[in-house]
């Protein structure tokens, strides 16, 4: 559940062969199995040759320059060095036709003549004036020496209003969550703001106009900044103090019941993709989830998983990983050294091992991995609203969902409501498979059906 989700694109550009002008702007995509990515790339003439940069629309990514390209006899090479990626290709008829390659990844890829970069469709997405006061905001974290930015958004008149902290999901977001170029909790909040409720989102430390350093957090620290919005909230006359509820997605459904276990005057919670389980059988299913959406599920990829599952297993069993990082990379290099004898990938390819160990090793990884919501759950007493996909890879719908009511009930919490939405993904779109893929090549970006769930039982509570 590694936010974000990790792109897959290629780097490339071009040079021309005699008589041949390759400036300008170029475009493919990358096909396989959970990878559909669009590509532009943007070629100029320089004194030594030619430089490019690439957009990718779909990501909303622009302007990644290309480290090396080569170009004679009419075929194409080029180069990245961090991660490792090549590109070989042949130039015919203003066609581009070759191979991307990258830790062992094989893609055929064809760059044709195109535009400018398309602009992003994102119908949803709220655009001024708006009926609603729009305040940009800083507020305290003064335990973790943070300082966090954001936008409280607040309806028309004195108050005191009901107020909603938005928590984004894993990896550094901004206040909007954007994603592939959507903005989930700005349409979120514009939703709620309109039907009466104040909204306060925030970029998270490290990120935007907020200070920290994202990387060195983990979830239980992340949960002292929502702690701190909330009670910064708590000191404005416009907002109602008994009225203040909590919305995560992904992750933030993780840190939601922290904080309202912590704090019985929290009046609701809602939890969009929220995990349920602990954070090791959540990554491993996402892993089973992705691969049999894409068509690739096969005795090799549950040997995969079962490889991860052991790297996983020694994270979790070092409880002094964050005093002795140096010990757990040992232990971890050791691992994948054995397991090279079954998978050759390992030794072929040095790169994977040394980014999984560095991902493993992160404090933020062995935290989630080893981190159990049921406790927190079992504690909380006010409303809970569960939502999720049916086509959600990344959080298991189902499996979350039952174990998020179990803990609940467990600790006596009659006040839950839970929902599956069919055919919606991770981010609540509308999508085919649910692939990460997708997210970026999907025009909506919060399916009108689940927000106005989410904002009628918002109002509910909120009265």
């Amino acid at each position: 559940m590694r936010r974000a989700i990790a792109a897959a694109w290629a780097l490339w550009a071009a040079l021309g062969a005699a008589g041949q002008d390759i400036t300008g702007n170029w475009s493919g995509t990358l096909n396989a199995p959970g990878i559909q990515v669009r590509i532009v790339i943007h070629i100029s003439k320089v004194d030594t040759g030619y430089s490019a940069v690439m957009d990718s629309p779909d990501q909303g990514v622009n302007g990644i320059p290309v480290a090396s390209t080569r170009f004679g006899q009419g075929r194409l090479t080029l180069e990245v060095a961090q991660p490792k990626v090549e590109y070989t290709g042949e130039w015919k008829d203003s066609l581009i036709t070759g191979t991307f390659r990258q830790g062992g990844l094989s893609i055929p890829l064809e760059l044709r003549r195109a535009g400018a970069t398309a602009k992003l469709v994102r119908p949803q997405e709220p655009t001024g004036p708006f009926p609603y006061t729009v305040e940009e905001v800083r507020f305290e974290n003064k335990g973790a020496g943070v300082t966090l930015a954001g936008t409280l958004t607040l309806p028309p008149g004195k108050g005191a209003f009901p107020a909603v902290v938005l928590i984004t999901g894993s990896g550094p977001q901004n206040r909007d969550e954007e994603i592939f170029g959507h903005r989930s909790f700005l349409v979120i909040a514009d939703a709620l703001t309109r039907r009466g409720i104040a909204v306060l989102r925030y970029d998270d430390r490290g990120v935007g106009q907020s200070t920290g350093v994202f990387s060195k957090g983990t979830t239980a620290d992340f949960a002292t900044d929502v702690e701190a919005a909330v009670a910064w909230l708590r000191t404005r006359k416009e907002i109602n103090p008994r009225r203040i509820g909590l919305l995560g997605h992904s992750e933030g459904g993780l840190i939601a019941p922290m904080v309202a276990a912590k704090d019985e005057k929290i009046r609701f919670i809602v939890l969009l993709a929220g995990p349920g389980m602990r954070g090791e059988e959540v990554s491993l299913s996402s892993q089973q989830l992705i691969a049999q959406a894409a068509g690739a599920w096969n005795k090799q990829a549950q040997e995969m998983i079962d490889m991860n599952r052991g790297a996983m297993d020694i994270v979790v069993r070092d409880s002094l990983r964050m005093q002795h990082p140096d010990s757990l990379r040992v232990q971890l290099n050791a691992y994948f050294a054995q397991k090279a004898t079954e998978f050759p990938v390992l030794k072929e390819n040095p790169a994977i091992v040394s980014r999984a160990i560095a991902e493993l090793s992160r404090p933020w990884t062995g935290y989630f991995l080893s981190y159990d919501p049921a406790p927190a759950l079992e504690q909380v007493r006010c409303p809970v609203l569960a939502l999720a996909g049916s086509k959600d890879v990344q959080v298991a719908p189902e499996d979350n969902l039952v174990a998020i009511g179990r803990a609940l009930e467990k600790g006596g919490n009659r006040h839950l409501e839970v929902k599956e939405f069919p055919d919606l993904n991770h981010l609540f779109q509308e999508c085919k498979t649910g692939l990460p893929a997708e997210y970026g090549t999907i025009e909506q970006t919060f399916s009108p059906v689940a927000l106005e769930y989410l904002t009628n039982w918002v109002m509910k509570q909120a009265k």
